[in-house]
């Protein structure tokens, strides 16, 4: 079992946290208002061909794996957190056997 986190470790934790779900929303909206404008310059300036889906298909699979690093698999995510105690308990008993 792991020890519990002092104030320091939980203030430190959380900022990460923070930080990192801060940085998602950031790159969000950057997406977002690139995206509208290269909609827009591919619909209304550039004729009937429209190649902005092309750019907004890449750049949101980045975006979507972005979003899984911060929210499903980011430091103390409960899924990241699962993963490293099966992984603990796997290794304990491969040392102790017995």
């Amino acid at each position: 079992m792991q020890a519990p986190l002092s104030n320091e470790d939980i203030d430190r934790l959380a900022r990460r946290r923070a930080g990192a779900k801060l940085g998602w929303y950031a790159h969000a909206a950057v997406y977002l208002v690139v995206n509208l404008f290269l909609f827009a310059l591919s619909e209304f300036a550039m004729g009937q061909r429209r190649w902005s889906i092309y750019p907004m298909l890449g750049w949101g699979l980045g975006l979507v794996l972005h979003g899984v690093a911060v929210f499903l698999l980011g430091s103390g995510s409960g899924l990241r957190e699962r993963m490293i105690e099966k992984e603990r308990e796997r290794l304990r008993r491969e040392r102790d056997p017995g």
